[in-house]
């Protein structure tokens, strides 16, 4: 029934957009496009063999979008958000199947450029959402696909962000904002430039909510400056951004508890501290009327701070206990008092506390005896590096050409320490630690064995890259793009607890080369339509957090352990796409495209049959394919609307075995034994989690005489299969096994006004959410310690015939926020 529901929606919404498809005036876009992120080299859109898509300054603003992240999930067509860390400004976001995302151990397959500066972070290749200054963004374009020009990481898609200066945005604004769940913003802009070419442009921001979940409040400061001239035929501009953020996003939560409160949470806290620092100077230099030299030379630093309480999985298996005798004396004699002395209950939900703070004192292995743990990182970050291309617009091999070459290079140091604190749950779903950490004396164990949490890793890289390409004019409205970009990397960790390499070592030397094409054609078969057919090739090599959980007798638990690091190869992706669209200024903006990307040697984080550990591995095949449909006009003066559809298919292509604890098809439920570990087998075919099949993005926008607009949007997403579902067989059972194993498809609608009172003075109010649609945006699988009156329980079961302890497992869900309103005011002069 469910699915026959999203079905009607997903009709009606498209019965909206059919207003849009006959209209026949043209929207305005921006018409270039450029071909790698150094600017400086850009092309008529038309001459693209991709479907890029583009946006501008206005065009955020106008939907007032957080931020943008939530802009590109709004009105880019393909991308869509899991909200997997639960905070608004810490998204999963996905183009195509490919993810950027905030936390390490994700597979990432997008690449981030601002101004020519590649913003995945050395460490994991992770992008922070939060530290990108929205009000300083002047134009993005997303480009699909595995373009080699835009380096390393590009699987999927490459976004390329072009920032403000003061002579395009000159002038003063100061803008505030004030909305539901103590959401407060205040934000200033001026730019500003002189007769001889001198030009500056600071902007600053600073964001602060309460959040609407239980304790969740959020605080991010961003300051972004530039100073440049523009004298003739040359350019030079030095940029600086800076951000500070201090965000809690409490993740996922158990399908039981959120359909009783959508803002609880299921462990706290969990918090992450982002301090950045980034310094660009970019150069443009005319040299004749055919050359162009272009490039930019950035240095950036990062410091991540995470604290995160969770349940200890290593307690799971325990049942109730009073404390004995000896913990009794040991609670007493640090003056410990109110603990049971008798008794066993399964109301007596402080028995954890208890026995978990008699065993750290008595140092009496707490790994196995408290049921909470604090996880802590410290990640410190810096890369440097430069970019300088090349530009030639002229005649090559007798034909009119369009081409660049460039060098490139990026120096990056990394130092990780994570360690964690043995703790106990209290009444609010928090966890208060004990002085106990797993070192492997006071900490958990797996089968037996002592395990050690404490990580202690520095890692350095160095890539290098050589690219070139050329569009060639082979006839009047026919272009043939050849390039590509050859990148030679070296990864050196050092591990400071085990030094010396050999089983359990961090220590390494990695290298990896490579050189990447693509081709790609564009042609006008009738009048008014242009067609584009390409191929592509884009890798990325192998983090220091993935060359540091690679083995399989040593496996880590992700983000809390590394373990030794056999060599991992590079994950390749070769994209072939084919489309038509409308030609620039026709009377209507549409586009319809067919894309197929696969990955080779993709890599797979693949659980050990230990709770919540595991490794990876390169993986086969893995392939996205799909249609895109995008639509777009003006029927009338002052309104404009768009769509934009996307039939997305993500499978895996090799067959795999994976840990299945937590679904109800996994080896040991088949045998007979329900609630405890087992394995899956992934078979050639079986979809992706986390990808829904259909996508579908409206909006219209209606400027209402001079002081009137008026905006509405709305977003549709298909069901997606839940993480730990990767064989799509998860049937729940009602007893062991809880949730279907997916998140359903969902249709949220966002409304918006502007007026402008008087000169230089705007009102603005959005409706986030209008209907409050209660839904989510991502699923996963895993064991829950909690009864149904939500008090911990570790397992319910008895043992079955194997002697094995069953857990009750379910579906944990991603919420998407409810309804919020905000309101805000603008001054420009």
């Amino acid at each position: 029934m469910k699915s026959h529901h999203h079905r009607l929606g997903f009709a009606a919404l498209a019965l909206l957009a059919w207003p849009a498809a006959q209209a026949q005036i043209q929207l305005e876009r921006v018409e270039v496009v450029g071909l790698s992120p150094v600017a400086g080299a850009d092309v008529p859109r038309d001459w693209i063999a991709a479907a890029v898509q583009t946006a501008r300054a206005a065009d955020i603003e106008r939907t007032q979008a957080l931020d943008l992240s939530s802009f590109m999930n709004r009105r880019l067509g393909s991308v869509h958000l899991n909200e997997v860390q639960g905070n608004p400004l810490q998204p999963d976001v996905n183009y195509r199947g490919y993810t950027a995302s905030p936390l390490l151990g994700t597979q990432q397959g997008l690449s981030l450029y601002l101004d020519g500066v590649r913003l995945n972070q050395p460490f994991g290749d992770v992008v922070s959402w939060d530290l990108v200054p929205k009000a300083a963004i002047a134009s993005v374009a997303l480009n699909p696909g595995s373009n080699p020009l835009f380096g390393l990481n590009t699987l999927g898609g490459a976004l390329a962000v072009q920032t403000k200066d003061g002579l395009k945005n000159p002038g003063s604004s100061l803008q505030a904002l004030a909305g539901s769940h103590g959401r407060g913003a205040v934000e200033f802009e001026h730019g500003g430039s002189t007769a001889d070419g001198t030009h500056w442009f600071v902007t600053g921001h600073q964001f602060d909510e309460r959040g609407w979940r239980d304790d969740s409040p959020s605080h991010a400061s961003q300051l972004f400056a530039k100073l440049g001239r523009r004298n003739g035929d040359t350019d030079i501009a030095l940029t600086a951004a800076a951000a500070r953020t201090d965000l809690n996003g409490n993740g996922l939560q158990e399908q039981r508890f959120l359909a009783r409160d959508r803002a609880s949470v299921y462990t706290k806290p969990d918090n992450t501290k982002n301090r950045a620092l980034l310094l660009n100077l970019t150069l443009s230099q005319a040299l004749g009327e055919q050359w162009t030299l272009s490039g930019n030379v950035y240095a950036r630093q990062i410091r991540t701070r995470t604290y995160n309480g969770d349940l200890n999985d290593d307690a799971l298996d325990q049942s109730l206990y009073q404390p004995n005798a000896t913990e009794r004396a040991a609670l007493t004699a640090a003056g410990y008092t109110g603990f049971p002395t008798s008794g066993e209950s399964a109301t007596n939900a402080p028995f954890p506390k208890w026995r978990c703070i008699a065993q750290a004192l008595l140092n009496d292995e707490p790994g196995e005896k408290c049921n909470g743990v604090i996880n802590q990182t410290h990640t410190n970050q810096s890369n440097a590096g430069f970019a300088a291309q090349l530009g030639y617009d002229g005649p090559l091999l007798g034909l009119k050409s369009q081409s660049l070459v460039g060098v490139a290079a990026d120096f990056s140091r990394s130092h990780f320490t994570q360690g964690s604190e043995l703790g106990y749950l209290t009444a609010d779903r928090s966890i208060t630690g004990v002085g106990a950490f797993g070192d492997g004396v006071s900490g958990g164990n797996i089968d037996g064995e002592p395990y050690d949490t404490r990580v202690d890793l520095s890692g350095s890289a160095r890539t290098f890259s050589v690219f070139a390409s050329t569009v060639l004019s082979v006839a009047r409205n026919a272009h043939l793009t050849l390039s590509g970009r050859y990148n030679s990397t070296s990864v050196k960790n050092r591990d400071a607890i085990t030094p010396g390499g050999g089983p359990g070592s961090l220590d390494g030397d990695h290298r990896f080369s490579r050189f990447n094409p693509a081709l790609g054609l564009t042609f006008n078969p009738v009048a008014s339509v242009n067609a584009w057919v390409g191929i592509n090739q884009g890798s990325r090599t192998p983090s220091s957090i993935e060359l540091g959980c690679a083995d399989p007798t040593n496996p880590c638990k992700l983000p809390n352990a590394f373990a030794g690091d056999p060599p991992l190869k590079q994950v390749v992706t070769t994209t072939v796409e084919a489309g038509v669209r409308s030609t620039a200024g026709g009377p209507v903006a549409w586009s319809l495209g067919l894309f197929r990307s696969d990955n080779r040697d993709d890599l797979l984080f693949v659980a050990d049959n230990a709770a919540g550990f595991g490794y990876f591995k390169n993986f086969g095949k893995t392939r996205r394919q799909g249609v895109e449909l995008g639509l777009s006009a003006e029927p009338a003066k002052g309104l404009t609307a768009g769509a934009n559809l996307t039939l997305l298919d993500a499978t895996y292509r090799t067959a795999e075995v994976v840990n299945g604890a937590s679904n109800s098809s996994n080896s040991a439920a088949q045998a007979g034994f329900p609630g405890v570990d087992g394995t899956l087998q992934i078979q050639p075919g079986d979809r992706i989690p986390l990808v829904p099949r259909r996508m579908l993005k409206l909006y219209v926008d209606l400027d209402v005489g001079e002081a009137w607009s008026l905006g509405a949007d709305a977003v549709a997403m298909g069901r997606s299969l839940a993480r730990g579902n990767e064989n799509g067989q998860h049937r729940p059972d009602g007893i062991y096994y809880l949730g279907p194993g997916y998140s359903a498809g969902y249709a949220v609608v966002n409304i918006n006004a502007a007026w402008k009172l008087a000169k230089g003075l705007k009102l603005f109010a959005q409706v986030a959410n209008l209907f409050d649609q209660a839904y989510s945006t991502a699923a996963q699988l895993g064991p829950t310690g909690f009864n149904d009156a939500g008090n911990f329980q570790s397992r319910p079961f008895a043992a079955n015939a194997n002697g094995d302890r069953p857990l009750r497992h379910a579906t944990f869900y991603a919420p998407g926020a409810p309804r919020s309103v905000s309101v805000g005011v603008k001054l420009s002069f």
